[in-house]
């Protein structure tokens, strides 16, 4: 529990205490005797009542000497109306109340109304505290969290694999290190700098380690921790974020998630946000009057730089953006070797296999993989981390965990094990396409029954239309197995038919590659009010709509042609590697020599295809 919070607690806890002994106090020291209107008479006579307090039903008094007992309060019911002329009569002093009550009614209603405004006050300050409001007073400041030199400890050698963005932030380090030498030519670093990449990437972890190579405070928040319920409080805590840098200068400011700050405005009337509009508008008026030359940077990160505001990006604002991407084979394995640091691995372990197997990978997944990796082996008790547990946590991050507890029919298990050998058969008879690196009939995650995994080995960037309709060719050999084996199919290939469409819409609508509706782009896609993707837009006629459907459909129809044809001319090795399959549950190439890639078996056999 915070310091803070147990001296509150000590607080309410004595001012309580102080208030039992003062409420024992009070009524051990008024004790009243409760006496018969006879003996009042009788008091009254021998000239022992000193005053009087006339009630409505009640008559409350002090005696002149105490009772034996020491009570010196008697109170007793109020019986008869000539009550005053009697007490005229015995020259007795009495009035309505016996002494002044501002006391009594402290005690008994202000101080108890005090002490619960107390403890509700603090049980509401707990709650807004866990709920991240704050106090009423606190509610403008900045939440960002301040790293000093001490508590930064990530460098460039902590980051692998983007080696080009780290040189575009060495000049940030230079500058933060040395600012008078490196304005000797009258430059200045850019204000703002953009890190812009997917998720994964190491857009943060590139942030923090600028922090650490220019061993300056670095200012880190979310974008979306500006926005509160409450209007101006956004723009209050940029100002009091800014405040902050520069007088820690040289500093970094580093803001997580723009877009969650920084989204366009005024995109549709159902994305009006007052509160969200006055942060992005105080930033805005931040970075305007935003001097570099103090001593302070910039730096954001974003996964979605098409949604933000124009105004953020224009020049004078952040100046620069930083491209953070996934890594290639290069980057990756400079990955590996960074987290295989932390892990004890065999020495004949070949990480440059894993970097492989690994393409589209980020540097986050990578950094799970060999975690997995590591729990992998200590469950089986070995005595280092190798390429087999690494092949194994591939597997279960691209395809999910096994579920040997769901049992098939023997009828599905043959069915699913045609299936997965026509992905794989028709994939090593087609030149060109990602040899084949494991076959296995054992269901793995949600809804996968089996899986064929494919090795590539490069990493490519450009995609021609005979790579694509490969692709198209080796998802439709699943279900042209099941055609070819059994003359009927199943719901099996539906996942494939989603991604074969996919592809086949993309090649006809985006990258204009049908040669009936020409070199053109039909389709972009659309963004929602909420920055999500909901299908594309398209300016075409009913009839071209027409013709892109019939074209989609002719393109999977004749993937789905190639890939029989393919099969058919290979049954005899679909019957042997189906069998094989459903005996062992997965293969690999040295199993089934078959499912290799075919310019590298001697017995290359023509494509029945071409």
């Amino acid at each position: 529990m915070d310091k803070k919070h147990q001296i509150n607690i000590w607080y309410a806890a004595g001012a309580f205490f102080l208030l039992l002994l003062f409420q024992s106090w009070w009524v051990t020291y008024k004790t009243v005797e409760t006496i018969p209107y006879s003996e009042f008479e009788q008091y009254l006579e021998a000239g022992n009542i000193e005053e009087i307090a006339v009630k409505e039903n009640t008559i409350e008094g002090k005696f002149r000497n105490p009772l034996a007992d020491g009570k010196q309060y008697f109170t007793t019911t109020r019986v008869d109306m000539p009550l005053a002329e009697m007490l005229q009569k015995y020259d007795v002093k009495f009035t309505g109340v016996i002494q002044s009550t501002l006391l009594r009614d402290l005690m008994s209603w202000v101080l108890p109304m005090l002490v619960l405004f107390g403890l509700w006050m603090f049980v509401i300050r707990r709650i807004a505290e866990k709920q991240g409001l704050g106090g009423m007073m606190t509610v403008g400041k900045s939440k960002a969290k301040v790293y000093v030199e001490t508590g930064i400890e990530t460098t460039f050698d902590d980051v692998a694999g983007v080696d080009e963005a780290k040189r575009e932030l060495q000049e940030v380090v230079d500058f933060l290190r040395d600012p008078k030498s490196y304005g000797r030519l009258g430059a200045h670093v850019p204000k703002g700098i953009l890190l812009v990449g997917p998720p994964g990437t190491g857009k943060t972890l590139l942030a923090r380690a600028v922090a650490g190579e220019a061993n300056v405070p670095f200012f880190s928040i979310s974008g979306s921790e500006f926005v509160e319920m409450f209007v101006g409080v956004g723009a209050a805590r940029v100002r009091d974020l800014f405040e902050q840098a520069r007088k820690a200068a040289p500093s970094i400011i580093f803001i997580d998630e723009l877009d969650a700050l920084g989204r366009a405005r005024g995109g549709t009337p159902f994305q009006a946000n007052d509160e969200k509009e006055q942060t992005l508008n105080q930033l805005l008026t931040e970075l305007d009057g935003f001097d570099p030359s103090g001593g302070t940077i910039l730096l954001a990160a974003t996964n979605r730089p098409e949604i933000l505001d124009q105004a953020l990006l224009r020049a004078g604002r952040f100046d620069r953006q930083v491209l953070v991407d996934r890594p290639d084979k290069i980057g990756r394995r400079a990955i590996l070797d960074v987290h295989s640091k932390k892990i004890l691995l065999a020495p004949d372990t070949d990480l440059d296999q894993v970097a492989q197997m690994t393409a589209g990978f980020t540097g986050a997944d990578l950094a799970t993989l060999v975690n997995e990796a590591a729990l992998l082996a200590t469950r089986a008790n070995a005595d280092a981390v190798r390429l087999s547990h690494f092949t194994e946590a591939i597997e279960r991050v691209v395809a999910g965990l096994e579920k040997r507890s769901r049992v098939l029919s023997d009828k599905e298990r043959k069915t699913v094990a045609y299936h997965e050998m026509g992905h794989a058969l028709v994939a090593a008879n087609l030149e060109g396409v990602d040899p084949v690196h494991k076959v296995s009939i054992i269901p793995r995650g949600i809804g996968a029954l089996g899986y064929t995994m494919q090795r590539p080995t490069e990493d490519r960037f450009l995609l021609s239309t005979r790579d694509l309709e490969n692709r198209m060719t080796v998802l439709m050999g699943g279900r042209a197995a099941e055609a070819v084996v059994f003359d009927e199919i199943s719901t099996g290939a539906s996942d494939d038919l989603q991604r074969v469409t996919e592809v086949a819409r993309e090649m006809v609508s985006r990258y204009g590659m049908d040669e009936a509706l020409g070199n053109r782009v039909y389709s972009v896609p659309r963004q929602s009010f909420l920055g999500q993707n909901f299908g594309d837009e398209s300016d075409v006629s009913q009839e071209t709509a027409r013709e892109i459907d019939l074209a989609v459909r002719e393109k999977v129809e004749t993937a789905f042609t190639r890939a029989k044809d393919i099969l058919t001319a290979h049954r005899k090795d679909l019957e042997a590697g189906a069998a094989l399959l459903l005996e062992r549950e997965t293969l690999t190439e040295a199993d089934f020599p078959a499912i290799s890639p075919v310019a590298l078996r001697q017995d290359k056999r023509p494509d029945a295809a071409e």
